[in-house]
């Protein structure tokens, strides 16, 4: 179903100034959760039928879409997103496409899992945007190519059902479908473009693939970590924390607002499940002047379980992987990073294993999401 307020029709053309001035948006109540459409996730647009004004792959940039009205090529205005040519009918006696022709694409997810929401992202697509949009999820095992996916065989449901869009707007869509994902189509109909997708939700990991690795990163959020809470989040995501491979600028980590108090900021973790936690890592790359002074991390076993020190109150230095060795293993389901005073942190690991209740757990919501 569509979240709340719905956008439809087409926006002003654009007038000069910012472009962004009239753009539609809301608050959706899904946002807070991981983007399992993130590049850095791996996630990729695998194939579209047609993307002659521009490419496919411009729906899944981290960025907003930009606009330039100076920037033309041999094909026409060239626009940050997915765009198709104009469909046309069968006929100069029929030249108007039928009801069901539509353009599609393929999105590969970068992190299999729950689909609790997705924005279709219109912005300066404002005269020449889809009249309404669909998407549909499959869950294939391996690496399926666009022809695997389109097999007469591969069973689609149905996240969003057709449904009328808007122009120069972020269309927002609650999903209700409790199953496991790791292909999307994405249709626009009849055709038009789209700036962006957002596919956001929880990671559902493969039991069987964290079975083999043994020791992983327990938090990470490609294995099924998640950030619940943190207590600032002014400057960046705490979900950057997490997030696969080293920080490449200041802003690809967490950083808080100066506090001006004698209170401290955090953040707060689920596991991929119970696990024993042996070894930790707290990098400040590229938080030079704004690094947090000093760290200090909890574990609980359970929702509102008693905490306990995992590593206590250590002093960090600016833009260093910090490492630490666990005299003995510490068994938990949510950790609490705390720093002092405040500033911020690049990246948590937290390397460990799996616990026999935390295999089993998992692997029976694996198959309850008919994985």
């Amino acid at each position: 179903m569509t979240a709340t307020p719905h956008f439809t029709g087409d926006a002003s053309p654009y007038g000069g100034g910012d472009p962004y001035a009239d753009y539609r948006t809301a608050d959706f109540p899904f946002t807070h959760l991981v983007d399992l459409a993130d590049r850095r996730l791996g996630a990729g647009v695998i194939a579209a039928n047609d993307e002659f004004f521009a490419e496919r792959e411009n729906l899944l940039k981290p960025e907003p879409a930009e606009f330039d009205p100076e920037r033309f090529g041999h094909k026409g205005k060239i626009m940050d997103g997915w765009e198709t040519r104009r469909r046309r009918g069968a006929s100069a006696a029929e030249p108007h496409p039928t009801d069901e022709d539509h353009d599609w694409a393929l999105v590969r997810l970068g992190a299999p899992g729950v689909v609790r929401g997705l924005i279709v992202d219109t912005a300066h697509f404002r005269g020449n945007y889809p009249q309404s949009v669909s998407v549909e999820g499959a869950s294939l095992p391996g690496s399926p190519s666009p022809e695997d996916l389109l097999a007469p065989d591969v069973k689609w449901t149905t996240l969003v059902p057709r449904t009328a869009v808007g122009g120069h707007a972020a269309n927002g869509f609650e999903v209700d479908a409790a199953q496991r994902f790791t292909h999307l189509r994405v249709n626009q109909h009849p055709d038009g473009g789209i700036a962006r997708l957002r596919v956001h939700g929880e990671v559902a990991p493969d039991p069987a693939w964290l079975a083999a690795l043994g020791t992983f990163d327990l938090v990470a959020l490609e294995n099924g970590g998640e950030v619940e809470d943190a207590s600032d989040r002014f400057y960046s995501p705490a979900t950057n924390t997490i997030a696969p491979g080293r920080s490449r600028k200041m802003d690809d980590g967490w950083e808080t607002r100066r506090r001006r108090d004698k209170g401290n900021d955090w953040i707060r973790y689920r596991l991929a499940e119970q696990s024993e936690i042996r070894a930790v890592e707290i990098d400040t790359a590229y938080l030079k002047g704004n690094a947090a002074g000093w760290a200090a991390i909890s574990v609980s076993d359970g929702e509102g379980g008693e905490s306990a020190d995992l590593l206590p109150r250590t002093r960090l230095q600016p833009d260093t992987n910090h490492r630490f060795v666990l005299p003995e293993p510490v068994r938990g389901t949510h950790v609490r990073i705390d720093i002092f005073p405040d500033g911020g942190i690049s990246r948590l690991r937290l390397f460990g294993t799996l616990t026999e209740e935390g295999v089993a757990r998992l692997a029976a919501r694996h198959e309850a999401l008919g994985g």
